[in-house]
């Protein structure tokens, strides 16, 4: 990686640049955009964080020289992670992107009405793209990053509590996702055997199940490996979802059609009936589905050249648009505001839901063991940093690395329990996380490297600043607003659930088919 700017002392800090090329020409502007070799890596906000000194003491911690020296050290080791292309990064993105959160889209537009509906669709993913682009850059100025984590101490002043707080929010939401899938993969397990006799209680007995596939399925170490799966898994998702779709436009009448309730009813705007609680739900299951910035700089920082991560989002997020929307729209046309569910396979006749519901199997076992990956990951580099058992193949090693998977699994099946159905969970991940992870950590971010460039010259247009300094404030209070209307609206959401007798107790044996 060959880097244009190299800006700060020796030290790390902002101030005495030196060779600065702040490389404002066309190219290096549409490097910042899409990625390349152009790219302006921008100066550091701060000094190597101490917890990272061992990885980068050098007599120099510039971006270029700290990534330099970790490309070094994998040098011969049995198990290298900076290994991925731009193209695999790619498929790890669209196996987290491209997942059966999908199929909330319908029940979303039901609510929203589908002109607001698709609207926000675009919104959400465009101010995604930007966020994540954001976070790229940061990535770029501080390449000792490897997780989120280490993202959040640098991001708040180098602050111990800001590394914990981080943390905690960092697994609680990977193992809330991981519980998500667990839930889906009974709800399948109970769709396929719902007219066959299952002895003991068979809900808990196929979460179970889940959890024992899932935990095997995520003992691959490295995202290149991973990513091989996930191609995989994104392909039988999108097979999985265009068949659905189909399949509504085929069967004449959705699932559940009685005269009673007429033909399905699409409206272009809200209903009257729609409650606050209702809508803010329909919201934060479209704001879930794209917001997954969480695992970007664990894999940025397995990028053998993480200038070309852009490339891989924006690819990602163009499908994104198209998939969802068509997907959305085309579903909620043909189930309409009655007969619609979430996921969205319940619309669907009994043969039809089980022929696309199961192409979303490799999903439901792949997108849960990415993120106890990326759990298992940040746990593990911290337990045997530096040592032999992270990039050699031992006993120890292997062994750690499983067990720090499993309890992850065994975390997200209790969860999978005790908040027993789809939509609301969804919508608890997004208010309570996503309001950090997806808004809040890059607004945040954005001001940060604003003030770094300010204090080595940085010349901005003054227009394009402040409507930057404005979008990031908008950013950064809408996920406040995610934390707590959101958070009220999820709770409520739970309540109304469980008073109207949709869904069975906690570790409730009945059955959670669709």
């Amino acid at each position: 990686m060959s880097e244009k700017v190299r800006s700060g002392s020796p030290s790390g800090s902002a101030s005495g640049p030196r060779d600065v090329d702040f490389g404002q020409g066309r190219s290096a502007r549409f490097a910042s955009i899409f990625g390349g070799k152009s790219v302006t890596v921008g100066p550091r906000i701060c000094a190597v964080p101490d917890h990272l000194k061992n990885e980068t003491s050098d007599s120099e911690d510039s971006s270029e020289a700290i990534l330099n020296r970790q490309l070094a050290s994998e040098d011969g080791a049995s198990i290298q992670y900076r290994t991925c292309s731009w193209q695999k990064t790619a498929a790890l993105l669209f196996s987290e992107y491209i997942c059966l959160a999908i199929m909330s889209f319908p029940w979303s537009y039901s609510f929203l009405g589908l002109v607001p509906g698709l609207i926000l669709t675009v919104i959400v993913a465009a101010i995604v793209l930007y966020t994540s682009l954001v976070l790229w850059e940061f990535c770029l100025r501080h390449p000792e990053i490897r997780d989120v984590c280490d993202l959040g101490q640098t991001l708040f002043w180098g602050k111990t509590w800001a590394w914990w707080g981080t943390a905690v929010m960092f697994v609680l939401n990977n193992t809330f996702i991981q519980a998500l899938h667990v839930l889906v993969g009974a709800e399948y397990l109970n769709t396929m055997t719902e007219k066959t006799f299952i002895g003991g209680c068979r809900t808990v007995e196929f979460s179970v199940v889940i959890v024992v596939l899932c935990w095997f399925a995520s003992l691959p170490r490295t995202f290149s490996m991973m990513s091989k799966l996930g191609t995989a898994s994104a392909f039988f998702t999108l097979i999985s979802v265009i068949l659905a779709t189909s399949f509504a436009g085929v069967q004449g009448k959705p699932a559940g059609y009685s005269p009673e309730k007429g033909e399905p009813i699409v409206t272009a705007i809200p209903v009257r009936s729609t409650t606050f609680v209702q809508g803010m739900a329909a919201f934060l299951n479209i704001s879930y589905t794209f917001i997954g910035q969480i695992t970007l700089p664990s894999f940025i920082a397995e990028m053998r050249d993480p200038r070309e991560f852009p490339k891989s989002l924006w690819a990602c997020t163009i499908a994104e648009i198209i998939v969802f929307s068509v997907v959305g729209a085309v579903i909620y046309a043909y189930s309409g505001n009655q007969y619609v569910k979430a996921p969205a396979f319940g619309s669907l006749d009994d043969l039809y839901k089980k022929v696309s519901f199961s192409f979303m199997i490799p999903t439901i076992i792949f997108l849960g063991c990415l993120y106890a990956s990326v759990t298992a990951r940040f746990v593990f580099f911290r337990l045997f940093k530096g040592s032999k058992h992270m990039s050699e193949h031992t006993a120890i090693g292997w062994g750690s690395w499983a067990g720090i998977l499993l309890t992850t699994w065994v975390f997200a099946f209790i969860i999978s329990q005790v908040i027993p159905f789809f939509s609301s969970l969804l919508s608890v991940m997004s208010s309570l996380f996503d309001s950090w992870f997806g808004f809040i950590f890059w607004g945040v971010a954005y001001f940060r490297m604003r003030t770094a460039d300010k204090k080595v010259g940085r010349v901005r247009n003054p227009i394009g600043d402040w409507l930057s300094i404005i979008l990031n404030i908008v950013i950064i209070a809408t996920g406040f607003f995610f934390l707590t209307a959101g958070t009220y609206a999820s709770v409520q959401g739970i309540i109304d659930s469980f008073n109207a007798g949709e869904v069975g107790g906690v570790f409730s044996c009945k059955s959670n088919g669709l």
